[in-house]
């Protein structure tokens, strides 16, 4: 796979604002020219034996006949159209093949060497093209802000989910993130996701969710500020380490906020008195089998039902935007427009293949 060129900052062109870069599958530039360049060399060659083979049906003007060097010298000139006139064709056979194949391979060699210049310099414009291309087509996407441990994670549970990769942008600032995350199929905004600029180029105000995944508090902080701001509407789940700034994020916009710290703690408490909690509780929020949590709305035959008339197990009802654990009495009586959060078990890969 070729390595990715991203478009930094530090790299834009003309005060053009293009820090977006999308996913590409094409070879390295350099590979690119090698191969024009080995084409090219293949037809020097062959015009070179086209008419060393001739060779009788030209004239020197040494009077000398043509050797394998003077086949060679008439067909650097002749390709490149300089043509001195020092070596001519005067046979019919030789203008003939100067005609029918001489001349086509003086054009596809002029082709390659244009074809290659103009690649090169009109690079920036096609890209520019496809950013803007994609700026106007991209929207309900989700914006991963931060790629790393906790960003690749949650990208993996989308995935899981059936979200396609084209669907969903990554934010960093980091070069070497942004490199594995183009490389791996995603389209990447380069820059802090703190600045309201970069969120823009992600497109924010058209995405139906924001997962904020970045490493410090206090750029989760300012990054929900800055996402709400751009957007009073898409959905902002932020990952922090500290349950203190948890607050503090709810404030700024978030609708949803999970602490890693004390998450992580409650997990290893468990495991040293009930580790067969901390698998269930692996198992649920790992997708690929097994258990999994999913949220659907309550279908017609449950209305009017209690939650565990419901064909998968409830752990809560949402209701009007709160949530109502399966515990409580306002529960008991489905009704419509209410959601449930289930447990729903899932088929191991083999037979989910097999079903394919």
């Amino acid at each position: 796979m070729a390595r990715p060129r991203l478009l930094t900052p530090e790299s834009r062109a003309g005060g053009s604002g293009i820090n977006v870069a999308l996913p590409q599958s094409t070879i390295t530039p350099i590979r690119a020219i090698l191969r024009r360049m080995l084409i090219a060399l293949s037809i020097l060659v062959g015009t070179v034996l086209i008419v060393y083979v001739d060779r009788e049906g030209y004239r020197d003007s040494n009077g000398d006949g043509l050797s394998l060097l003077d086949a060679a010298y008439y067909t650097t000139v002749t390709l490149s159209t300089t043509g001195y006139g020092d070596i001519a064709p005067f046979s019919d056979s030789a203008r003939l093949a100067n005609i029918i194949l001489v001349t086509p391979l003086r054009v596809m060699f002029l082709i390659i060497l244009v074809g290659t210049t103009l690649e090169v310099l009109t690079e920036r414009g096609r890209m520019i093209l496809q950013v803007n291309r994609w700026r106007s087509r991209v929207r309900d996407h989700v914006v991963v802000c931060g790629y790393g441990t906790k960003g690749r994670s949650a990208i993996r549970v989308l995935l899981g989910e059936g979200i396609p990769a084209e669907s969903i942008v990554i934010v960093d600032a980091d070069r070497g993130a942004l490199e594995e995350a183009r490389a791996a199929g995603f389209a990447v905004v380069a820059g802090s996701s703190t600045r309201s600029e970069v969120l823009r180029e992600a497109q924010v105000h058209r995405a139906r969710a924001v997962v904020i995944a970045t490493d410090a508090d206090d750029s989760a902080v300012l990054t929900t500020l800055t996402a709400r701001e751009l957007s009073a509407k898409v959905n902002i789940s932020v990952a922090v380490r500290e349950s203190e700034n948890a607050h503090l994020l709810r404030q700024s916009g978030a609708n949803s906020v999970v602490v890693s710290s004390e998450t992580s703690g409650r997990l290893l408490g468990l495991s040293s008195s009930a580790p067969l909690i901390v698998n269930v509780v692996e198992d649920l929020l790992t997708s690929d089998a097994g258990l999994a949590i999913i949220e659907r709305p309550v279908h017609d035959e449950e209305i009017g039902k209690g939650p565990r008339f419901a064909a998968d197990p409830v752990l809560a009802v949402v209701r009007d935007g709160a949530i109502m654990p399966y515990a409580d009495d306002r529960a008991w009586s489905l009704r419509a427009g209410d959601r449930l959060i289930c447990v729903k078990s899932k088929p191991p890969a083999e037979e989910l293949e097999s079903l394919t």
